[in-house]
């Protein structure tokens, strides 16, 4: 493992002890107002301990889902997406009490910023009548995501609220006011998990060879800039999903449901890319359905690559065979591989997940390698498909999930962690304060 860039200040530097310290963490795993998964929050439990163990009162904040509507611009600070779920799972874990401060919201604005009434809950805190204060979800202020004068004012009221900041949100790579401005006012560092993923991101950027990625994306042109970036760098190439689809559109010269004319188009620099330099290992058996509801027997069939008919259409392809991971080139690609990084979903879940089954089951027949997986969807298909691998493989150093799925995979298309704009913040700010 690589060692974190000198210029970045870390937690372990920062002066806590007796300090209110305002934590941003990427705990972003509650849907529909439900936790889907508490990994995120339980990866972030080192950095609170080291606070609270220091002497610090800590803040926390996080953002859940989106909130704002695309369309009209409206931000609704629904219940379902609310910080309360995440409260009463580290009220039952650290058996610790939480305060969640209620602020006025403007309806279609959102919160449009932090009054007064939270200073009762932060005399608490310091007097220790309550272990931490959790802000209400981040993108239900009205300035998070804003530009202009409020998004200053948002980053002063935040800053107002403590005397150090510590970011361990590695997931939340965008510049928003909660991970990039605040830096500017308050002494800043970088926490454990942060640190943690910016260290095995050098294994996928700095990767041993021979160096196999498995890539996988509902959209094609969503992941142009990363998949020529994982391309460049890996030994080896496996694709799947839309991604592969479209990739065997342009090749082939066939048609698939689902994927655009204009995606095909973009592709054809891949297949001629790859017509040199031969590192895509293609799966030779796919699945195609005649619907996307559901897998209804007789509506669903298995095609090998070998039978595709230039200018045929063909239905949705919503899987990969499991018979196309006992191939020979399919095998030896993986199996031979000295590192492999997955950001894989295979099939069209929930009804489509045998190709995704197979290959995280065949990944964990090469002991030796180091398994990367990406977060989001990649890490929860893995522990819903194969549950006891999962649960056997999570401290097993060989294996290492990242939180932030996009985070890595912006990463490896600017080709530092160093170039992601919150930790950019960081390494500006130095642990100093620049305007407070």
């Amino acid at each position: 493992m690589s060692v974190i860039d000198p210029r970045l200040p870390v937690i372990q530097n920062a002066p806590i002890e007796g300090k209110v310290v305002l934590v941003r963490f990427d705990h972003n795993v509650v849907k529909n107002g439900v936790i889907r998964d508490p990994y995120r929050i339980d990866r972030t439990l080192g950095t609170l301990y080291n606070i609270v163990e220091r002497g610090g009162r800590p803040i926390l904040m996080t953002h859940i889902g989106r909130p704002k509507d695309k369309k009209n611009g409206e931000i609704r600070c629904r219940e379902e997406e609310s910080v309360k779920p995440i409260v009463e799972y580290l009220e039952r874990k650290l058996h610790i009490k939480f305060h969640i401060p209620e602020f006025h919201e403007t309806p279609g604005l959102g919160i449009t910023g932090i009054d007064t009434s939270i200073n009762h809950a932060i005399r608490a805190l310091k007097e220790r009548r309550i272990g931490g204060i959790y802000l209400p979800n981040t993108r239900w202020f009205q300035a998070e995501e804003a530009e202009g004068e409020n998004r200053q004012k948002l980053a002063l009221q935040l800053a107002g609220l403590s005397d150090i900041f510590i970011n361990d949100a590695f997931g939340s790579w965008q510049a928003h006011v909660s991970t990039y401005d605040i830096t500017r006012f308050l002494p800043s560092f970088a926490g454990f998990l942060m640190q943690e993923e910016i260290m095995n991101l050098d294994y996928v950027l700095d990767p041993a060879r021979p160096f196999t990625a498995v890539v996988a994306g509902s959209k094609y042109d969503t992941k142009i800039g990363p998949l020529y970036a994982i391309y460049n760098k890996a030994d080896s190439l496996i694709l799947g999903g839309v991604i592969y689809n479209t990739f065997l559109c342009a090749k082939y010269d066939i048609r698939i449901n689902g994927v655009t004319g204009k995606e095909i188009e973009a592709a054809k620099e891949l297949v001629e890319m790859d017509r040199k330099q031969g590192k895509i290992v293609e799966l030779p058996y796919i699945v195609e359905s005649d619907i996307l509801e559901a897998k209804v027997e007789g509506r669903y069939r298995t095609i090998a690559l070998k039978d595709l008919k230039k200018g045929q259409s063909y239905g949705y392809v919503l899987d990969i065979d499991r018979e196309s991971f006992a191939d020979k080139a399919v095998l030896e690609s993986i199996l031979n591989s000295n590192a492999i990084f997955v950001n894989a979903v295979m099939g069209f879940t929930p009804h489509f997940s045998e190709g995704s089954q197979a290959l995280d089951e065949t990944i964990d027949r090469n002991a030796d390698a180091k398994k990367l997986y990406g977060g989001g969807d990649t890490l929860q298909e893995f522990k819903d498909l194969c549950p006891g691998l999962y649960l056997s493989v999570l401290d097993n150093a060989q294996y290492y999930f990242f939180t932030g799925g996009g985070t890595v995979l912006t990463a490896i298309e600017q080709g530092s962690p160093y170039g992601l704009k919150p930790i950019q913040a960081l390494m500006d700010n130095g642990g100093k304060a620049v305007y407070k």
